[in-house]
């Protein structure tokens, strides 16, 4: 079994051992949270900047957040740009339509222990015979694909992340495609998904565990919400397919830059993509978080090097699925692309898939070929300029996960509301609280 990893913030942990004045209490902070929309939010995404929460000192250690009935709210600080430094509070809240709530803040000198809600994993074997070890970061070269080494270095083909609700898994080994875990009860997932009894790579993961399992056929698509660029009608793989021996990207590194009960947080960065036959050169960033409560993971990407004739396309998988893609306009910021139908493996189970992407700059579907370096993808097209970034989410409903999924107005109408209670503004307040 390889030990967990929980990686909350590196600085959290370093903040403990520079205890000087341990006796000295900090001053309580109060977090006001209102509700500007009319929809009823349940695990709204909460975020901090720690420039807004004052009195910070370097004696405060873990962070503790009360309800105004004395529960305990789980939160994590998480370092988001590598610094070594906390840049966010974390935590999920509840909140009525047009409502609000406020909640105590304090710092404690123990980490209070939470019901764990979210995970990320990654574990590399450096060769055939040596076992695989858990690891929180990497670097891929051109020819350190499977093709070449002959055999697979990583567990579940690269790096996995869940929430309460379901999992997901990124092919790091140059595929760049993103497959989805169906979850069939709240807790993680066993860190020895991908490996077996000897430490080395095995695929057991297609077959049903208490946990859940594999239920999507990505083949040579992108699978869900993985993204690449098209121009004109030419598609552009960020990456190569399982048959190639080298990849169109000279280096591709990974990081897992938060681990918490309440927040994931995954960082790629795809140094020197050159598609093939093109004279072109990018740079590309890649940020994939997860939080509690959704059925869906937020992704967000940013180039440099384009030439202004690209389009980003973001991928939702069309193997086993015979319905068409539905477009909904849900608001003036997002549009929803959907599909349902029994479209996982041997069309055994209903499976709703749907991506969210910025209206503003969406131009679109299209879908790709059926055979190709790219193929059986529906593509959401969509604007994209050079240190633009662009956020969007991508959501599954499993019929094990939850029987009302097999509705079709059922699948429907959950994407529309999470897509709303993304939509949703917080209004954020910290103060020192009244004696």
């Amino acid at each position: 079994m390889m030990k967990k990893h929980f990686i909350t913030t590196a600085s959290v942990f370093l903040m403990v051992l520079l205890f000087t004045h341990c006796g000295t209490k900090q001053p309580e902070k109060e977090i006001s949270l209102t509700n500007t929309s009319d929809v009823n939010l349940i695990d709204k995404a909460i975020s901090v900047k720690r420039s807004d929460i004052p009195g910070y000192s370097k004696e405060s250690a873990y962070p503790l957040i009360l309800s105004e009935k004395g529960d305990t709210i789980p939160s994590q600080l998480n370092d988001l740009d590598g610094d070594k430094n906390w840049d966010e509070l974390f935590f999920v809240a509840d909140l009525p339509a047009k409502g609000s709530g406020t909640f105590t803040f304090k710092w404690v000198q123990s980490q209070p222990q939470y019901v764990i809600r979210t995970s990320a994993r990654f574990g590399k074997r450096t060769s055939a015979t040596t076992p695989v070890q858990a690891e929180t970061s990497d670097t891929l070269y051109a020819k350190d694909l499977p093709k070449s080494l002959g055999y697979q270095p990583y567990q579940t083909d690269g790096p996995s992340w869940e929430n309460d609700k379901v999992g997901f898994r990124h092919y790091f080994d140059g595929r760049n495609a993103n497959d989805l875990f169906g979850k069939k009860a709240p807790f993680m997932s066993p860190e020895d998904v991908g490996i077996n009894a000897n430490g080395e790579v095995e695929d057991n993961y297609h077959v049903m565990a208490d946990w859940g399992r594999d239920i999507l056929s990505v083949g040579n698509s992108v699978g869900l919400g993985g993204f690449a660029l098209m121009t004109g009608d030419q598609l552009l793989r960020l990456g190569v397919t399982v048959n190639d021996s080298v990849n169109n990207v000279a280096m591709t590194s990974f990081e897992i830059t938060a681990e918490g009960p309440v927040k994931s947080v995954m960082n790629y960065h795809y140094m020197n993509w050159n598609p093939e036959g093109e004279d072109r050169n990018y740079d590309v960033k890649e940020t994939t978080s997860i939080w509690p409560g959704m059925y869906a993971y937020q992704n967000k990407v940013e180039f440099d090097g384009l030439k202004g004739d690209e389009t980003l396309v973001v991928g939702l998988v069309n193997i086993n699925n015979q319905n068409p893609l539905e477009e909904i306009p849900v608001n003036d910021q997002w549009m929803v692309l959907l599909t349902h139908d029994m479209q996982t493996y041997d069309r055994q189970w209903w499976l709703g898939l749907a991506l969210i992407v910025p209206r503003d700059i969406y131009e679109g579907y299209t879908e790709a070929p059926k055979s190709g370096q790219l193929s059986n993808t529906f593509l959401a097209k969509l604007k994209v300029s050079n240190h633009e970034p662009v956020t969007y989410y991508a959501a599954a409903g499993w019929e094990i996960a939850d029987e009302r999924f097999k509705d079709h107005d059922f699948w429907v109408n959950y994407v529309v509301d999470l897509t709303k209670q993304l939509s949703a503004k917080v209004d954020v307040s910290v103060k020192p609280k009244a004696e």
